[in-house]
């Protein structure tokens, strides 16, 4: 298996760098189009949507991962990684545009401001036990198409984890809270994914 990428224009991506190199999987800084070469999966980290989109076109980065995308590339989009991975946003800015390929309609700031944060357990799909998450500004998947699989959901029922083939998506942080669960599960995606790195 090659390296994962971590998109490195914004946000957290050095918390997921860490997480990673803690489970000795190589490790690829994604900010240019070359740095895409060779990959086996991409994570698309928390931080701020709008910005990481801006971002990923003026470093050239926007088309080569939709393509990737599309070709069925593993790819896991965290907090404003699952804003981008999702095909339709419900308030979305005026020409904020996503990479797509999950499709699920999501609601960007659903629990409101920073102040609005927590943490929690959670039951997810595929993993043994409960896993540590922190909701920070999350999104929120309002529905879901139907070839996508609920893996998490809140108490009370809102959609906080999805997947959609290759491609794995998540309201939450699992990287703050020294949890790798998660990470090991995308892991094993791609080890698993019938992906060709021929970019």
């Amino acid at each position: 298996m090659g390296p994962i990428g971590v998109l490195s224009l914004q946000g957290d991506f050095r918390e997921h760098l860490e997480v990673l190199n803690a489970l000795s999987v190589p490790t690829v800084r994604v900010r240019t189009p070359e740095d895409l070469a060779g990959i086996s999966g991409l994570i698309i980290p928390g931080g701020e949507s709008t910005v990481i989109d801006k971002l990923s076109k003026i470093y050239e980065l926007s088309i080569p991962i939709k393509a990737l995308v599309a070709e069925g590339l593993p790819v896991f989009g965290t907090c404003a990684g699952l804003i981008m991975l999702a095909n339709e946003l419900l308030d979305a800015t005026e020409s904020q545009e996503t990479f797509g390929g999950l499709d699920v309609v999501v609601q960007r700031n659903a629990f409101g401001s920073q102040v609005d944060s927590f943490e929690t357990e959670l039951d997810f799909k595929g993993i043994a036990r409960k896993i540590s998450a922190a909701f920070i500004r999350a999104p929120i998947v309002s529905s879901v198409g139907p070839d996508v699989d609920i893996l998490s959901t809140l108490p009370n029922g809102q959609i906080v984890a999805v997947r959609q083939g290759n491609l794995l998506g998540i309201s939450f942080h699992p990287e703050i809270c020294e949890e790798y669960a998660v990470h090991e599960y995308f892991v094993a995606m791609c080890r698993t994914a019938k992906f060709a790195a021929s970019n």
